[in-house]
């Protein structure tokens, strides 16, 4: 066994591009640290609907150059099995550790494929590659990103010639051509031939992001602009000159693309501590809104200014924004469908309906939102939102800022905030209060067991309120494909349990709703719907064993 494992590891090394991963890779055999070896030769990386992601390193398990050059050569050969031979692959990177290196070896596996490559100018945001592709005509696209994962990680999007991302089946038969591929050696990969586009595709997304406020409205709103060591400050604050904002204040620390993310544990706005250095910012320069990118900059975080919040500053819930940003769109005439995963809030579907607009809820992911007929807004509680899709059809941290800081300003000529507007939207539809109980977990058999458990023991009642139905989505619904998930409905509330499809997370989605007469209610709502949350991410808790 061990001698086998040495064995695999020695011809993996015989192939391995890359110098830094070869040394790497020695250097674990020549320690005979047959655990390592034993761990990233487990099998490989599973190429799914979010491509791939995982940790950088040497071996079949990790990300790096090799993993990369053969999930090139598989898209490029399932493209060329349906028809697209010499068309356009789209390519574009993040500042990650090797995204670069990972960009620049798919241009060249795609070229010597028989298809055109054209790579992106410089790191960028995701919804740019994601808008080249359908501005440019493009067959595929691939995103080089692992968006807000820790700094050792690192992923491959990949997105069809409609501009949204893979489903299936097209991601298993992808996967398919990707263990088809025999050794490297055989992958042609010459040294050019592929187009570096230049920065009029950035230019053309730029004129498309006026495309989303409306022709007359105020942009007095000043906000506090956070990057999060990623690439979201110069397309950002490029935007927001363009439409006329005030120019927002950087968080300095954080405005220029890092790899090492240095001043955050997870470079996720929702993590714990990730958004303290925006509050220090705001609180010296007194702000209407902050407004933080992830990474990649396909995700958008609001704070506002809340006296009663620990520093003055409260992150909004992604479901809250959401919410805000359907409320300015029906507010403005928006005419289409209003499209939200099943994990985020159900409000959405109230204000709607209240609208006599279509509304739908989809898997979670933009790779199912995106694909809503006559999708006019769709969101996701995970801080995406797809305020464009006629220009983006995937979640976009860059437009949905811009709409955001519209919104405030419109409130802002009211003298309102956007405080008051959720105010508002709780009297005309019940105070919607949502949380989330998130276990990351070491051993993803944690996971496998948290979900067994409640499968076979669901639970009766959460914090007191009776369960009325309890769903296993791995079976599918009439409206729903098969997915690794449970649902509970309860009385005024909902929970829904699923593994995390980026992270080694399980991830529980925490709904109640809590009717209010009127404003005087308020404060009573909000503590009661506090309060069952809280004794429900407990219940659940126990019930899975986590």
């Amino acid at each position: 066994m061990q001698h086998d494992l040495i064995a695999q590891a020695r011809t993996w090394l015989a192939e391995d591009p890359d110098p830094e991963t070869r040394d790497e890779l020695a250097a674990l055999i020549d320690a005979g640290d047959t655990d390592e070896l034993a761990a990233r030769f487990a099998g490989t990386l599973q190429f799914g609907t979010a491509g791939l992601r995982g940790e950088l390193g040497a071996g079949p398990m990790r990300m790096n150059r090799s993993v990369v050059i053969r999930a090139a050569a598989g898209l490029a050969a399932y493209l060329k099995a349906q028809g697209q031979e010499g068309g356009l692959v789209v390519i574009g990177y993040d500042a990650r550790y090797k995204s670069a290196d990972f960009a620049r070896d798919t241009a060249a596996v795609m070229t010597g494929a028989g298809l055109r490559a054209a790579v992106l100018p410089r790191p960028l945001p995701t919804p740019v590659l994601a808008y080249a592709i359908r501005h440019l005509g493009a067959v595929a696209g691939v995103e080089v990103t692992a968006s807000h994962n820790p700094p050792r990680d690192n992923g491959y999007k990949v997105y069809l010639g409609d501009g949204s991302q893979i489903v299936p089946p097209a991601d298993g038969e992808i996967a398919a051509a990707i263990a088809a591929v025999g050794p490297l050696a055989g992958v042609v990969r010459p040294e050019d031939g592929w187009e570096t586009l230049g920065e009029e595709v950035l230019d053309a997304y730029l004129a498309r992001t006026d495309a989303v406020l409306a022709a007359d409205s105020p942009r007095t709103a000043r906000t506090v602009y956070t990057a999060m060591h990623g690439v979201g400050t110069s397309v950002l604050t490029a935007a927001f000159a363009r439409a006329g904002f005030p120019e927002p204040v950087l968080v300095t620390e954080q405005a220029e693309p890092d790899p090492a993310f240095p001043t955050v544990a997870f470079p996720n706005p929702e993590e714990p501590g990730a958004m303290d250095l925006a509050f220090a910012t705001a609180r010296r320069a007194a702000p209407d809104l902050i407004i933080a990118n992830d990474p990649d900059a396909d995700r958008c975080a609001v704070a506002v200014p809340d006296t009663s919040a620990e520093g003055g500053w409260r992150m909004l819930r992604g479901d809250e924004v959401g919410a805000l940003l359907a409320a300015h769109l029906v507010e403005r005439g928006a005419t289409g469908v209003f499209a939200e995963s099943i994990v985020s809030s159900s409000l959405l579907g109230r204000i709607a309906e209240k609208a006599g607009l279509g509304h739908e809820e989809t898997l979670t992911g933009f790779k199912w939102i995106a694909r809503v007929d006559g999708l006019r807004y769709g969101y996701e509680e995970a801080l995406g939102y797809c305020v464009d899709p006629e220009g983006v059809r995937d979640k976009d941290g860059i437009t949905a800022a811009l709409l955001v800081a519209e919104l405030a300003s419109v409130l802002k000529e009211q003298g309102r905030t956007l405080l008051d507007l959720l105010d508002d939207l709780a009297l005309a539809h019940g105070l919607h209060a949502t949380d989330q109980l998130s276990v990351r977990v070491e051993k993803l058999s944690v996971i496998a067991d948290a979900m067994a458990r409640l499968r076979e023991q669901p639970p009766t009642a959460l914090a007191g309120l009776a369960v009325t139905s309890a769903e296993d989505l791995s079976r599918g619904t009439d409206l729903l494909p098969p997915t690794d998930g449970l649902r509970y409905q309860l009385e005024g509330a909902r929970v829904i349990v699923r593994p995390s499809g980026t992270e080694p997370k399980l991830k529980c989605y925490l709904e109640v709703v809590v009717p209010v007469a009127d404003a005087a209610g308020l404060p009573a709502a909000r503590a009661r719907g506090a309060e069952l949350l809280a004794g429900i991410k407990r219940d659940l808790a126990t019930a899975a064993g986590i």
